[in-house]
């Protein structure tokens, strides 16, 4: 009998027969899992973690019973806190029953490619919190000012700081005893120059603060220097939340389905943000406590999960969010542990599936202060689109689906090490060159078989390779009439081209790009396609002057591929751009100068929000957009690539 194991947050999947271990499904489906003792049982080094609850998204319910009992070597192994939590060794524990298996960072060999680098951005630095450095004449009998009066007034005299006027409690409790100790002379940390979140003794030149991006599939985070601006460390990793679905509205499933699933996943994200946080202070010497100011970014329902509101309310019309201004809470009533009397700050959001990320793009890369209209696409889960320039502003999003980073894909995977992320095929002879990550160039015979599966960039590339090459036509269906033993019918009798034979992969068994797989890569570029057309049309416009890839995808992403796919409308290909995550470096912006923070409010007020599924021709575009480039449209800018189609 066979069971389904769902790996996260690789996104592998497959069905193993009853009795196999977790470490032998996890090399079967291509997950690198830590095993330094060879399953030895001796190492401990391959910690899982059983989620339990009804995976709506998987059709599965996992539970920690649906694995073999717990043997003596675990016992020895794992704490008694992470046995509660539902860790397994993965060569101890056998399949009985469908699960949803989470392999912590720590346990995985294969690390996902996360880009959290953007453009070089410069920005005057005015943050928020400021340092102030005073000295005051010290009490003495006859001058009845309190402590925090002779403050104030020395900012007040100083620095004409006029309406400094509260005092964190946690400040409050220390302050007498701090500015005796340092001889009434102070640093004071100034929040939005009105409240006193921290006092040092002494002089105190560089503090900091950090910019958190949370997508939906990874987290990346950066610390900065308050005085400077500059960034001094950088970390990521995939959003924890991960395991409870892979898209917004599996999340969103998720907290209706279960008693308890908006709390985990509150905590999860709360709990990952808070070790990027540690692991940022650790790389330059610092502790967390020394971080004193943060900004978050992230779209609607990352919005509402982190913050522990109920995100049904954003996947039912009219898809109204509980609100989207721009807000600043107190980092420790959120369980966020910096500063006891730090902020976080999160950007507004635009609209129910607009979220503050897509906000942070547009104050990082200020189309409104431009002439050219350029397109900015935010390619995820949920793909964000917006079209303008400084005359207006037109904004949408579409439900492309994790398929473009992986999910849904017969062989997909991340952006790991092992995974196909760049595919051309001769025209002639119909064989494929594939690049590989974690190999420098591309593959050839006799190289070590690396390929695991296939990213998004790899399958966007593959189905492009295959339109122009014939073995598949604008339908995106395959031609039969081609004989090449790499064209074939699959196992389950649906046609299928093999990128590479098992004895050139790591996993042992050839690596195909499905009919389905090309369909579901067919309905995420007609999603995309399709927000942008309507936004073109809002605005009047025929075709965009530029087109920016913003985020990890983008930045990968072969331009002329999407374009051959007719993921993006027509453009000239010198046009188009890759800016890195915009979102990461809007985030940073606002951190460091506290006018992009009002910017981020009046630009998401000024951006027109496009419902496109609402438009009624929707159903008809998405259809004519789901050929190859398109039913209708011609791309003229790559009419050399792919002639009159």
């Amino acid at each position: 009998m066979g069971y389904a194991v769902i790996f996260q947050p690789l996104g592998l999947r497959g069905t193993v027969e009853e009795g196999t271990t977790l470490l032998d499904a996890a090399r079967k489906l291509g997950v690198d899992i830590e095993s330094p003792c060879g399953a030895a049982r001796v190492c401990g080094k391959c910690k899982v973690r059983i989620e339990e609850g009804h995976f709506q998204k998987f059709g599965i319910e996992s539970k920690i019973s649906n694995l073999s009992p717990i043997l003596e070597e675990e016992r020895e192994k794992l704490e008694a806190s992470e046995i509660n939590s539902g860790y397994r060794l993965a060569c101890c524990a056998s399949v009985k029953g469908d699960v949803l298996v989470f392999v912590p960072e720590e346990s995985r060999a294969g690390r996902q490619i996360i880009l959290e680098t953007g453009r070089e951005r410069k920005t005057p630095v005015d943050p928020v919190v400021k340092n102030y450095y005073i000295e005051m004449s010290p009490a003495v009998l006859g001058d009845q000012r309190d402590d925090f009066m002779r403050i104030k007034s020395a900012l007040a005299q100083k620095f004409d700081l006029q309406e400094v006027n509260a005092l964190d409690f946690p400040v409050a409790t220390t302050l007498s005893e701090i500015i005796r100790r340092a001889d009434w002379k102070l640093t004071v940390s100034v929040w939005n120059d009105k409240e006193i979140i921290k006092v040092f003794p002494g002089l105190v030149e560089n503090y900091w603060g950090a910019a958190v991006d949370i997508g939906s599939t990874t987290v990346a985070a950066y610390l900065c220097n308050l005085r400077t601006g500059e960034t001094v460390a950088k970390k990521s990793m995939m959003n924890p939340q991960i395991v409870y679905g892979e898209d917004i509205l599996s999340r969103i499933t998720y907290s209706m389905t279960n008693k308890e699933g908006l709390e985990k996943m509150s905590k999860a994200i709360i709990d990952g943000i808070n070790s990027l946080l540690e692991a940022l202070a650790e790389e330059v010497g610092l502790v967390p406590e020394d971080i004193v100011d943060l900004v978050l970014v992230g779209n609607t329902v990352m919005h509402h999960i982190m913050l522990s509101i109920d995100p049904k309310y954003v996947g039912l019309a009219p898809f109204v969010p509980a609100f989207k201004c721009g807000i600043d809470f107190k980092a420790r009533d959120l369980g966020i542990r910096i500063n006891r009397g730090a902020y976080v700050h999160w950007l507004p959001l635009e609209a129910g599936f607009v979220g503050a990320d897509n906000v942070a793009v547009l104050i990082a890369e200020e189309p409104y202060r431009q002439d050219e209209v350029v397109l900015i696409i935010d390619i995820g889960t949920n793909g964000e689109i917006v079209l303008g320039n400084r005359e207006k502003l037109f904004s949408t999003s579409c439900a492309t689906g994790p398929a473009l980073e992986g999910a849904q894909i017969k062989f997909g995977m991340r952006a790991a090490v092992g995974a196909i992320e760049g595919v051309m095929i001769d025209t002639q002879t119909k064989n494929p060159r594939i690049k590989i990550i974690g190999q420098e160039d591309w593959f050839k015979e006799g190289d070590e078989p690396l390929a695991r599966g296939i990213c998004g960039s790899g399958i966007i590339d593959a189905c492009a390779e295959m339109f122009k090459a014939g073995i598949i036509d604008s339908t995106g269906r395959f031609n039969r009439r081609i004989a090449n033993p790499r064209i074939r019918r699959g196992a389950e009798g649906k046609m299928e081209y093999v990128l590479c034979f098992a004895g050139e992969t790591a996993i042992g068994k050839d690596i195909t790009v499905t009919q389905g797989d090309i369909r579901a890569i067919q309905l995420a570029k007609s999603a995309l396609y399709c927000g942008a057309e309507y936004l073109m049309e809002k605005y009047g416009l025929a075709k965009p002057d530029r087109i920016v890839f913003a985020g990890a995808f983008g930045s990968y992403i072969n331009k002329e591929s999407a374009m051959v796919i007719g993921m993006v409308p027509d453009c000239d290909l010198e046009k188009i751009q890759a800016v890195g995550n915009a979102a990461g470096d809007g985030a940073k912006l606002a951190l460091l100068n506290s006018k992009k923070r009002k910017e981020a409010g009046e630009i998401a007020r000024k951006v027109n929000f496009v419902e496109t599924a609402a438009e009624p021709d929707f159903q008809f575009r998405f259809a004519e957009a789901m050929a190859f480039p398109h039913k209708r449209h011609k791309f003229f800018s790559i009419r050399h690539i792919i002639g009159d189609v």
